[in-house]
């Protein structure tokens, strides 16, 4: 029995490991959304941000056979994302020509933009949380059936380590959504960075909708075997690092001021 615990407490650690990582992509997704609003409303608007992703989360641990199993719900969350990142990317690739005819039409858009904004936070969210909980409980069924009874769908003792993750993960954004706000006016370069890694996080959900039973494009443990895993998480790192050590545009942004 002991040999049990520890294996979930270990199970645990590894869960409060990977939702720090999914936490702080959804921070900094956040903390990018808000950027275009004044300071009083980027505030407001983070806030709403951090409200939200602890109700999709808890709403997502209650509906995990759900989440888990219909794969359009997947799909949306991966095609969102996706949407998110791309268009960002090729604004910035493609859009930089026209960025000083613009300028006072974002700014003039920034002002009006409260709910908006608000409503794209919400639906990254939503993505957000669709990823965290198929992580979670991918990590958890993994784990040896415990002794305490079945909830939500799950063993019990699975589902106490996926909801122990998931609180992890959300006290997570909350500071790190904050430190992200103060990190983008000091690196602007990572705004990109941000992107890039939220279309990354879209095909993650991409490829767990293609391995779903009912699709069958890949096979079923793909998404989460140890290959796909490793080239995940190398990416994602290898993209943190290049958009840190880029040099940042602020002297630019500046000069078009």
């Amino acid at each position: 029995m002991d040999s049990l615990w520890l294996e979930y407490a270990w199970a645990l650690l590894i869960l409060i490991g990977l939702e720090g990582l999914l936490s702080a992509d959804n921070a900094l997704v956040l903390a990018v959304i808000a950027k275009q609003l004044p300071e009083e409303q980027k505030k407001r608007a983070i806030n709403y941000g951090i409200i939200m992703a602890f109700v999709f989360r808890f709403a997502a641990l209650f509906a995990i056979s759900f989440i888990a199993n219909v794969w359009q719900v997947q799909a949306i969350g991966a095609a969102y994302l996706l949407y998110l990142g791309l268009k960002h990317i090729i604004q910035a690739r493609f859009g930089r020509k026209n960025e000083s005819m613009h300028k006072e039409e974002k700014k003039e858009a920034a002002g009006k933009g409260f709910w908006p904004t608000v409503g794209k936070i919400a639906l990254a969210d939503l993505a957000f949380a669709i990823d965290s909980i198929l992580a979670a409980v991918a990590l958890a069924l993994g784990l040896p059936d415990s002794p305490l009874r079945e909830f939500g769908g799950m063993d019990g003792g699975q589902f106490i380590v996926v909801l122990l993750g998931g609180i992890a993960g959300l006290v997570l954004i909350k500071y790190a959504a904050t430190w992200f706000v103060k990190l983008l006016g000091q690196r602007p370069a990572l705004e990109t960075t941000a992107y890039v890694i939220v279309a990354w996080v879209g095909v993650k959900l991409a490829v767990i909708t293609l391995a779903h039973d009912d699709i069958g494009v890949f096979d079923h443990d793909f998404p989460h075997s140890t290959g796909w895993t490793l080239t995940f998480y190398a990416v994602l790192v290898a993209v943190a690092v290049i958009g840190w050590f880029a040099p940042g545009n602020k002297a630019t942004e500046t000069s078009h001021t």
